[in-house]
């Protein structure tokens, strides 16, 4: 698991921190990159803005990608992914406090991989950043090629 590259979009420091937290917490040493926003997520996937010059054929293995963002919100983030074949192949576990029913199906429909809802208690949080991690690091198979 330690090569496998996160790409974390929150824009939430504290919801950062405690994905990192229970990331680390549940022995999973990946390199987490975090996109605060929409805009800057579409810019490191491909090597734009403040990320122009970085290495484009290494890309995450994951995307945690939150609903609720400035700039571009996770939908058009996704949309955006799945729109270019550099990044459709990518997972995207969309990881939001929203379990309303048009968000869960507007997700599935432009192709998020799993919605999972944002637990409120922090043990409930570590717990389940941490079997997302295992699941999407190590148990689940990407396609061939991907990073």
């Amino acid at each position: 698991m330690d090569n496998k590259l996160i790409l974390l979009v929150e824009d939430n420091p504290d919801d950062e921190l405690l994905a990192k937290r229970a990331l680390k917490k549940n022995h999973i040493s990946s390199e987490v990159v975090v996109a605060r926003d929409g805009q800057e997520a579409i810019e490191y996937l491909f090597g734009e803005g403040r990320f122009e010059g970085r290495d484009k054929l290494v890309m995450p293995h994951v995307i945690f990608l939150d609903l609720k963002l400035p700039k571009l919100d996770g939908i058009e983030v996704l949309k955006r992914v799945r729109a270019d074949e550099r990044t459709c192949m990518i997972p995207v576990v969309m990881l939001t406090s929203s379990n309303e029913e048009s968000d869960i199906n507007s997700c599935y429909k432009y192709g998020a991989n799993s919605f999972i809802c944002k637990p409120v208690d922090f043990d409930q949080f570590v717990e389940t950043s941490g079997q997302m991690g295992t699941y999407w690091l190590s148990l689940n198979v990407t396609p061939i090629g991907l990073n």
